[in-house]
């Protein structure tokens, strides 16, 4: 679709294919352009998940310093909200979303994996917030979804270091869900989220706005998303296949509706 990223479609699942070599950079052009496309695999009737993929030599090693290098406060006030609305757009698709992570994923590249719901890495993979190294912090979510998937401590050590971490360790704090030999990293991803594709959609986008709302509420609040959300899915079709297959003793055949 874009110059550098662009939406592939194969049997229900969507590949968002990052491709401006050699590293990925995140320039304002690839920002814009995953905007757009997050936004077409969030709207596409034959897209059921998602997978965001950087190739098989590097998911995103980052923004793109020597485009960020010139800007002062004034201009990156204005950019930054954009910078992470991009991003917030990828994390707001309704509908199961991977990073298939090969090579480097740091800065804005960390942070991209990050708006993803799982995260499969290649056993050589490296993930890290190296912002600070350049005096200044992750500006695209790094702090806050770090954080929540971590916690504290942990985002505040690799925040604050600025230190890569490896594939297996990254598994260890729960940083990514899945760790495979590199030559498997796309293929792995397609397994995680292959269910999905004949899955129970309006279900799984009441899950992913039941948790993912939910964390930014107290719990009387986010048990009162969570009782709507449920109330409202006795008006789908596939409400009604479910429970009459559940009954009837046979697979049930979602339609998403």
């Amino acid at each position: 679709m874009g110059e550098f990223v662009r939406l592939e479609v194969a049997d229900g699942i969507g590949t968002i294919r990052l491709d401006r070599p050699k590293m990925n950079a995140l320039n304002q052009q690839v920002q814009e352009e995953l905007r757009e496309v997050a936004t077409a695999a969030a709207n596409a009737d034959d897209v059921r998940a998602v997978i965001v993929y950087g190739g098989e030599r590097v998911f995103a090693a980052g923004a793109d310093i020597k485009e960020m290098a010139g800007m002062g406060f004034t201009a990156m006030s204005a950019r930054a909200v954009a910078l992470s609305g991009a991003f917030d757009t990828l994390a707001r698709v309704p509908k199961p979303v991977v990073a298939a992570i090969n090579g480097y994923a740091l800065g804005g590249g960390c942070e991209l994996a990050l708006a993803c719901d799982w995260r499969v890495a290649a056993e050589d993979a490296q993930l890290g917030q190296p912002e600070i190294a350049l005096g200044v912090i992750p500006g695209a979510g790094g702090t806050q979804r770090l954080s929540r998937l971590v916690g504290p401590a942990r985002a505040k050590d690799l925040v604050m270091t600025g230190r890569f971490v490896g594939a297996a360790e990254a598994e260890r704090i729960g940083l990514v869900d899945k760790v495979v030999p590199a030559a498997d990293v796309y293929d792995a991803a397609r397994e995680l989220v292959r269910p999905f594709v004949t899955g129970p959609a309006q279900a799984l986008r009441a899950a992913k706005l039941a948790i993912d709302g939910g964390l930014e509420m107290d719990l009387a609040s986010g048990l009162a998303w969570e009782s709507q959300l449920f109330a409202a899915l006795f008006a789908t079709d596939d409400k009604t296949e479910g429970m009459a297959a559940f009954v009837e003793k046979r697979k049930p055949d979602f339609t998403g509706r």
